[in-house]
């Protein structure tokens, strides 16, 4: 699974607190910490994208 922030990322922090070992608070927005999510954090990722108020997670 691959996953990245779109620029409407508000910043809120939720994807960071659900899921700090893919994602990371960066200058203005979240930043994806890896290039392939690995297989243990997939769920997480998955209820980051799910329940990010500014619908900004993209899973592809």
């Amino acid at each position: 699974m691959k996953v990245r922030i779109e620029d409407t990322c508000t910043a809120c922090g939720l994807c960071v607190d659900t899921c700090p070992d893919v994602f990371e608070i960066g200058s203005d927005v979240a930043e994806v910490t890896v290039d392939e999510v690995p297989a243990e954090f997939e769920e997480a990722v998955q209820q980051a994208a799910d329940e990010c108020p500014s619908e900004s997670i993209i899973i592809e």
